[in-house]
């Protein structure tokens, strides 16, 4: 039996999934139209997989403590609007609606400050580890669910709009199988 496809409500969030509000957000500016996904990895503790140090980054609950890696991100405030857990749960963090803080200094065919004008999607890995078959289909089905309720005419890495500084989603993410997918699917 085929799932039924998932849907962005009047709120700018997914039907039925989790949704962990993160504190780290803010307005869009005024009149500007959502037309970017941007791609990204994320593991914490790196190359640990399948823990809530994710969920504690983007909710300021991460203890610094924890692991040493942590110490680095001690003042962080980060989120994206979406996390692709490694079995293909999508968990939400920010209404659409709003900025998260997923990009930083970043820019897009000329345009600065692209947590303004996009959705930030994190999947759970790294650059040294391929991603799961359900991770690829929960992003095309979350895909199409952003492509239908906002006009996203482009979809980026998070290394093609911060080149140098990062090289997420990495060389692990097929682009070529997500954009097949994705026209597959009609898009």
């Amino acid at each position: 039996m085929k799932a039924s496809p998932i849907q962005i409500n009047e709120t700018g969030c997914l039907d039925n999934v989790r949704f962990i509000p993160s504190p780290n957000c803010d307005e869009r500016p005024a009149g500007c139209a959502i037309s970017l996904l941007v791609i990204h990895n994320i593991s914490l503790p790196p190359d640990e997989f399948g823990g809530n140090g994710v969920i504690e980054l983007f909710t300021n609950r991460l203890d610094p403590e924890a692991h040493p890696y942590y110490q680095t991100l001690r003042d962080a405030k980060l989120s994206a609007h979406f996390l692709v857990c490694r079995d293909g749960e999508i968990i939400q963090f920010v209404s659409c609606e709003k900025r998260a803080w997923h990009a930083g200094v970043s820019c897009w065919q000329g345009r600065a400050r692209c947590n303004d004008f996009s959705i930030g999607v994190e999947l759970e890995g790294s650059d040294t580890t391929p991603f799961t078959d359900r991770q690829y289909a929960a992003l095309v089905a979350l895909t199409l669910a952003l492509q239908k309720a906002y006009p996203i005419t482009d979809i980026a890495g998070h290394s093609d709009i911060a080149a140098g500084r990062k090289t997420d989603p990495g060389p692990c993410f097929d682009w070529e199988r997500y954009r097949a997918a994705l026209l597959a699917a009609g898009r």
